[in-house]
């Protein structure tokens, strides 16, 4: 109970000091006049449309991560994997360390504001390779994020509407949901804008509703019971309690995921340089925040744990009941249903700028064909449509949902892990100094926290990896390490595809100003040395003529 709280403190003054650290650089960059940036300063020309405000960037994020979501689908997972602990526990453990790699993004997102991103940054720190690499990964992150999201969106609609859907029921509702996510982005970011602000009010409403009703029933544990240990349904001779508590990690670092979203979107941003990397962080820390308050509830609820272990995935649903009923717990199920709709349409729009940007840039097959604008929304229309289809192809073989989710985890982690060791290599060669920094920085502390970062991304994709994950292919085959399988066949994919083919083609994203960067880590620390006696030679000149 003891090293429960002290989590939960260290988690909170933690996540306001980094906000804190980053709001004094904003400030000091503002009164400065640093803080802006075009995207020609990149070599693109502006061709979506920049309409979105800070809160409609910081939603799209929000909505993506979606704590009336991921506890949601996943509850019975971690529940059975380490019991109220999970949550307890486990829930500001994982918080913590999602917390550093977001504010160590969102310096990125600040420093160099395009949809790309990920690949954009790992291109400028180390190279096409890098970036090549981790547009592939966040892509795979990306649509199966969406395809995990809308499943389970179609699987509890389904539920609503006939009972007890057959296989044809439920890929009709899947499809209807990707259809209208397809459609509603094709038409406009401003659409999807108001949608995701609508989007962000509902989870907070949805959680306070949540919240003050559990509260006013009172819970049936005493708090001691949110950190107890022990409980676990899958442990036994090589699963001990302790590793089963570590894979129930998933239920939080699936929900607190996606929100590079707030990157993807900076093209369509007004002020990106300070709103996108706000909109990483703040999405972060405010579903960290409430999602811990909301799941500590619902589990201090329970009145019978090996009925909620039981129910798979309804223990959310089956914690409800036991709380207030059957008839409410229906009402929260259409409540959550209706914030999945709403989390699918925000990763939707994400993945597709990423993959328009990357074909921008002729990283993909037909890139020709995903790169296009729609001249009369301005909006990717064809990557738009291109992530709904594989999405809906991911998701077309049974009892696969697990492995989505965990895939979409060590794809869209293992993106983030890229740039950041490469910004840290960068740092220790002196090859990014502190002026390359946007407005959005933490100073002295950004190279431990983007160690922290990077140590914890790296614990996180071995944790899944290695996690027991079976699937029922046929009657009579099962494919046992599911995610490490497909883990690994992306890996002997990509890697002889990259050597034999695109290593000689694929020149990269323009860098534009950020030319100068690239070459200081690519020759090495004497350049780096060289360049920037340049720029003081060239400040003081400057200084002199002014």
């Amino acid at each position: 109970m003891i090293l429960g709280f002290l989590l939960v403190t260290i988690a909170l003054i933690v996540m306001v000091a980094l906000g804190y650290k980053a709001n004094h650089a904003v400030r000091v960059s503002r009164k400065a006049g640093l803080e802006k940036g075009e995207l020609t300063a990149f070599g693109y020309k502006q061709e979506l449309l920049r309409d979105m405000g800070g809160f409609s960037n910081f939603a799209i994020s929000f909505s993506i991560i979606s704590i009336l979501t991921g506890p949601f689908t996943l509850y019975g997972y971690g529940f059975n994997q380490g019991g109220p602990a999970v949550i307890g526990i486990g829930w500001p453990l994982v918080t913590l360390f999602v917390l550093f790699v977001a504010a160590a993004m969102a310096e990125l997102a600040s420093a160099i504001p395009t949809s790309g991103a990920i690949y954009h940054w790992a291109s400028i720190l180390g190279g096409p390779g890098w970036g090549w690499y981790a547009a592939w990964f966040n892509m795979v992150g990306q649509v199966t994020i969406v395809a995990g999201i809308d499943f389970g969106c179609a699987s509890f609609a389904a539920t609503l509407l006939f009972g007890e859907p057959t296989k044809v029921q439920l890929l009709t509702v899947y499809i209807a949901i990707l259809l209208s996510h397809a459609v509603l982005n094709h038409v406009g970011i401003r659409v999807v804008a108001k949608l995701n602000d609508i989007s962000a009010i509902y989870h907070v409403f949805g959680v306070a509703a949540l919240v003050g009703i559990l509260a006013y029933i009172g819970p049936q544990q005493d708090v001691s019971y949110l950190f107890q240990t022990g409980f676990s349904t899958v442990t036994g001779p090589g699963m001990p309690y302790w590793l089963a508590f570590l894979f129930g990690f998933l239920l939080t670092q699936w929900t607190i995921a996606g929100y590079d979203a707030s990157a993807h979107t900076s093209e369509e941003t007004i002020d990106a340089r300070v709103r996108a990397p706000w909109g990483v962080y703040l999405s972060v820390a405010l579903s960290g925040f409430f999602g811990y308050l909301m799941l500590a509830l619902v589990t201090l609820s329970i009145k019978d744990p090996q009925a909620v272990a039981a129910a798979g995935n309804n223990a959310f649903i089956t914690v409800m009941e036991q709380a207030v009923g059957g008839t409410f717990g229906r009402v929260v199920l259409w409540m959550v249903t209706i914030a999945m709709w709403f989390c699918g349409l925000s990763s939707v729009t994400s993945a597709s700028r990423m993959i328009y940007a990357f074909s921008r840039d002729n990283g993909m097959p037909f890139s020709y064909l995903w790169s296009r604008v729609s001249h009369r929304y301005r909006t990717p229309a064809t990557a738009i449509w291109l992530v709904v289809v594989l999405a809906f192809l991911s998701a077309l073989a049974d009892n696969v949902y697990a492995v989505v989710t965990s895939v979409s985890v060590i794809g869209l982690y293992g993106s983030y892990a890229i740039p950041l060791a490469l910004k840290l290599r960068a740092r220790f060669k002196g090859a990014w100094a502190d002026s390359d920094d946007g407005p959005w920085n933490l100073g002295k502390w950004s190279t431990p926290v983007n160690v922290a970062a990077v140590l914890w991304i790296a614990f996180i994709t071995i944790l899944f990896v290695i996690a027991p994950s079976d699937v029922p292919l046929t009657s009579s085959f099962t494919l046992h390490y599911a995610t490490g399988t497909a883990f690994a066949l992306l890996l002997i994919i990509l890697t002889p595809w990259y050597i034999l083919n695109i290593r000689r083609q694929f020149e990269g994203p323009r860098l534009g100003r950020y030319v100068e960067v690239r070459e200081r880590i690519r020759q090495g620390p004497r350049a780096a040395s060289a360049f920037l006696s340049l720029e003081d030679l060239s400040q003081r000149t400057e200084d002199q003529d002014s």
